[in-house]
């Protein structure tokens, strides 16, 4: 029996240890806790952990290891390693003497032989040690891998996979990690502090050095460095240098420091927000992601972006401005070109997703609200809407919206409203539509909203809900396909085409885009050399929200759509940072670099639409904004309509504009109104006379300050009948004089009263202002 109990142990061993794998196959089966997340030109954009139990780098030939580790390694693993065939019988038979007399030996397990059991777990060492049975399998399978692979190939496999401490597996993860560079540039001691935590991996740091100081005292002694690396192609051979002096007290101090460094960051690179919510989407949470991912970024736009974004930001500073973010999609596609979520080190909240974040749009959602109000035939580009001021009965009080500049502008053309960005005539545009109709609309545009259309009331015309830079963006690549909306895609090239729905009436979107490329029509408010305007054919919309918490710019051309936010994550006020200087640059910027070398042309007018030559009448006299009643008030143009809509001349019913400075709306059908002026003959005898009335605001008027806006800039509105004889009192002091003051709001209770030439009181409201007001003493107004 005892003569064939050996036999059978071998046999029984070997049969595991002949299906050791091959080394391609070993190599091909290495997975890295990483993702490397590509460009769709094959560039490494992004490296981001994705195995939380394990650190593993990337694997590592042993050409690019450096020649003092692997001097290190084989001097303290196994001396004898280039010499054996997979098991020192020699050392076996020292360790196995040193046993017999209770004496400590060095251990008889050679490089080959730990390789074994890493590739196979039946052989691996357990709590308790190793069983007969495994370290027999052990030897046999060790001289198995020493024939069946070369000695470069089970070094280069040992060092990518041997755990060194803690969750670090692999010479790539350990060299990052505790010495912040490759494998190929470890020195000596770093690879002695390597080589000797091979042995005691969690050892504490003192033993640690202790033994490190060990290992470079066996180099030292070798006094033969290895063999020098193989040269690339342009690097010039290592040449061996004479080895220092070995200091064990500093590599003391060297280990315990190095111990402690975790430089091995989790995530590298320039796209990390788009590489986790990529793969978020595409994997799911417990899904196994590969080692590499192709995506449809452009390497050169996203490093471009990122350096725009973080250098426009630097100029902003002092502005109190840190966060942005910038989002390219592709027009037919939908595919992301380029995906920035922060400003990196510029941000205090770098790991917030600026892409993904909800915030408040501003005035980019009126595109959509006029888009929505041509296609239903409400108005047309060259419709008049009443830029005035407006007071707007809601069931929570009054909404009295103005504009950016505090200024407004009298009748214009909703080509001007939109294009400029006036305020007024986009609440009263909404009014139209009413504000449940514009929440569907932009629902449509893939723009869903929390709450219903009620609960935004008319502010949603100015953006007061929450939306993120994606939706956003995604929206005004509807308008730039003619109103077809369709999600963003993520996957790489070769997937399915866009699925398209009809967000929007074609025709509506083409006129949309028209008036936003219109630097003509924009010139009121922006200038007409803004940075808004580009070389080539492009439309562009800016946005601000409350307080400047936010700004916005987002545009598209022929193939690309550009959405650009900045801002802070946190949510504080920018200081004096407005849609021109804040966002815009960077959009210029962008779309200026997406076509360097590449043409964009208007798009082509869908069915549907017809070109007719317009004219406008004059000016009403009396009215805001406007001084001489004899000039039109716009130049003729050719403009564009949905057919059945167009007419050639566009004007206000003076008759019809003398109720103006009691209206709290405007007058929006631009046909000529039908005559209500007073009968030519009448002998009925004259009315009683009305005694002056303040007619706004109402008593009783709550009015918030717009923190959107400077509180310099912010004016209120007075009007009564009673012409210029009326006298105005603000708080028993001269406020002005005449039918129309305005009043730069001060926080506070406050009477507001109309005298005749004696100082007796007429008529007087009471109103409440809340909010921040001006620095300074309380404001006096000046009569309209």
């Amino acid at each position: 029996m005892r003569q064939w109990i050996a036999p059978v142990l071998i046999a029984a061993c070997a049969l595991p240890a002949s299906a050791i794998p091959a080394f391609d196959e070993v190599r091909r089966d290495f997975r890295p806790s990483d993702t490397q997340i590509l460009s769709r030109e094959g560039e490494l954009l992004q490296r981001l952990r994705t195995d939380a139990t394990v650190r593993r780098g990337q694997w590592v030939p042993l050409v690019d290891v450096s020649p003092a580790l692997r001097t290190a390694l084989v001097l303290s693993e196994d001396k004898r390693f280039y010499e054996h065939s997979g098991v020192d019988w020699r050392a076996a038979s020292a360790a196995a003497w040193g046993n017999l007399w209770n004496q400590r030996t060095r251990g008889a397990s050679t490089i080959t032989m730990q390789l074994a059991g890493l590739l196979d777990g039946d052989w691996r060492q357990g709590p308790g040690g190793r069983t007969v049975v495994q370290k027999l399998g052990q030897t046999v399978a060790a001289q198995v891998l020493d024939r069946r692979w070369r000695k470069d190939q089970i070094l280069e496999a040992y060092l990518n996979l041997v755990p060194f401490r803690s969750e670090l597996v692999g010479i790539d993860a350990l060299s990052r990690t505790l010495f912040g560079k490759a494998a190929h540039g470890l020195d000596d001691r770093e690879a002695a502090v390597a080589a000797a935590l091979v042995r005691a991996p969690n050892a504490r740091p003192a033993l640690v050095a202790q033994r490190a100081c060990g290992v470079l005292r066996e180099m030292a002694a070798a006094d033969a460095p290895a063999a020098p690396r193989a040269p690339r192609q342009g690097r010039a051979a290592a040449v061996a240098a004479p080895r220092p002096a070995v200091d064990c007290e500093a590599l003391d101090l060297f280990t315990t420091a190095a111990l402690q460094r975790r430089a091995f960051d989790a995530s590298e690179g320039v796209a990390p927000h788009f590489a986790r919510y990529l793969l978020r989407q595409r994997f799911g949470k417990d899904a196994a992601v590969p080692e590499r991912v192709p995506t449809t970024l452009r390497a050169p736009l996203q490093r471009f972006a990122v350096q725009t974004l973080q250098q426009h930001l630097r100029e902003l500073r002092g502005r109190n401005v840190e966060d942005g973010a910038v989002l390219v999609l592709d027009n037919a596609t939908g595919q992301v070109l380029a995906w920035v979520g922060s400003s990196g080190a510029l941000s205090q909240a770098s790991e917030v997703d600026g892409v993904l974040a909800l915030r408040q749009p501003g005035s980019t959602l009126k595109p959509f609200l006029y888009g929505q109000a041509i296609s239903e035939r409400r108005l047309t580009p060259a419709s008049l809407v009443e830029d005035s001021p407006a007071q707007i009965t809601t069931a929570s009080g009054l909404y009295i919206p103005q504009n950016y500049d505090r200024q407004f502008k009298g009748w214009v053309s909703v080509r001007t409203a939109l294009a400029a960005s006036l305020n007024v005539p986009a609440v009263r545009t909404l009014v139209m539509v009413t504000p449940d109709a514009f929440h569907r609309q932009l629902g449509r545009m893939g723009l869903p909203l929390r709450e219903s259309g009620d609960y935004f009331g008319f502010s949603l015309a100015l953006g007061s809900p929450e939306v993120p830079l994606f939706h956003l963006t995604n929206a005004y690549r509807t308008l730039a396909n003619g109103g077809r909306h369709s999600p963003v895609a993520l996957a790489a090239d070769g997937a399915a085409p866009p699925r398209f729905s009809q967000g929007l009436d074609a025709g509506a979107a083409y006129i949309v885009g028209d008036i936003l490329s219109d630097g003509n029509a924009r010139a009121r408010t922006f200038g007409t050399d803004s940075v808004l305007a580009t070389r080539f054919w492009s439309a562009v919309k800016t946005g601000t929200s409350k307080d400047m918490r936010d700004n916005w710019a987002v545009g598209w051309s022929e193939r690309y759509t550009v959405g650009v936010w900045i801002g802070n994550a946190s949510g504080a006020a920018m200081h004096d940072v407005s849609g021109t200087s804040g966002a815009a640059p960077i959009w210029s910027a962008v779309t200026g670099f997406l076509h360097a070398r590449e043409p964009s042309r208007a798009p082509r007018p869908p069915a549907g639409l017809q070109q007719t030559a317009v004219r406008f009448g004059p000016g009403p006299a009396g009215a805001p904004g406007w001084r001489d009643h004899r000039q039109p008030l716009e130049a003729a143009r050719s403009e564009w309509f949905v057919a059945g809509t167009q007419q050639a001349l566009f004007a206000i019913d003076s008759v019809a504009f003398s109720a103006y400075p009691e209206s709290a709306g405007g007058q929006n059908d631009t046909k000529k109104l039908p005559h209500r002026g007073r009968s030519q003959a009448s002998n009925a005898p004259a009315p009683p006379a009305v005694p002056p009335r303040i007619t706004a605001p109402a008593s009783g008027t709550i009015v918030a300050l717009d923190p959107d806006i400077p509180p310099a800039r912010q004016r209120l509105h007075f009007a009564a009948t009673g012409g210029d004889t009326v006298h105005w009192r603000m708080d028993g002091k001269p406020l002005g004089r005449g039918p129309r003051v305005a009043w730069l709001p001060w926080p506070g209770r406050h009477v507001v009263q109309i005298t005749d030439a004696r100082g007796q009181v007429l008529d007087e409201v009471r109103i409440e202002v809340r909010g921040a007001g001006a620095v300074g003493p309380a404001p006096r107004a000046a009569a309209h």
